[in-house]
């Protein structure tokens, strides 16, 4: 870039700044990602959810901080709920119309949890009972049906987690 606005002053005074700012933001940006990434290692919260195929430090973090505390929910089932992952209802006289997603809460939180979602269902090699149930209902729904619902459950699953603070196969044994 530099060779390129070496003959143009003009250009030059505007965009040099700019790229200098962008490299200083790219920096703190890999700073600030390095100190969350250390953050979730000593959290034992993260580290658990952490464990499950397709969640990562920034996924863990963030469902730690929203829930804060887990006996905020009597049941793991509300969590989806609370986050915007369950169904959103219309009734009116004779209609009854179950519609799109409610989206409610935490627009961030929905988003790192269907992108887990996501990754169970295409990335991972480990046959999961979620990932198994979610492909199932691929078929039946189409995929990003299906990845929503997977993210309500592993809503669930995590949160079921964090109250029990045991492993995802041992929850999973006593939810059945």
């Amino acid at each position: 870039m530099r060779s390129l606005l070496a003959n143009n002053a003009g250009p030059e005074q505007i965009i040099m700044p700019l790229l200098d700012a962008w490299r200083g933001m790219r920096a703190r940006a890999a700073e600030l990602s390095k100190q969350l990434v250390a953050s979730a290692r000593s959290s034992e919260q993260c580290q658990l959810l952490a464990s499950i195929p397709g969640v990562g430090a920034v996924t863990a973090s963030s469902f730690v901080a929203a829930i804060e505390d887990p006996e905020n929910f009597r049941k793991s089932r509300s969590v989806g709920a609370w986050i915007g992952l369950t169904t959103r209802r219309y009734q009116s006289g004779e209609v009854d119309y179950d519609g799109h997603i409610s989206r409610r809460g935490d627009n961030h939180l929905r988003g790192l949890l269907y992108e887990a979602a996501t990754v169970i269902l295409t990335r991972t090699k480990a046959d999961s009972a979620l990932r198994i149930w979610g492909l199932k209902l691929k078929e039946k729904i189409g995929f990003k049906r299906a990845a929503v619902a997977v993210a309500r459950k592993l809503a669930v699953i995590m949160h079921a987690m964090l109250r029990t603070g045991e492993l995802i196969e041992r929850c999973r044994a006593a939810e059945a």
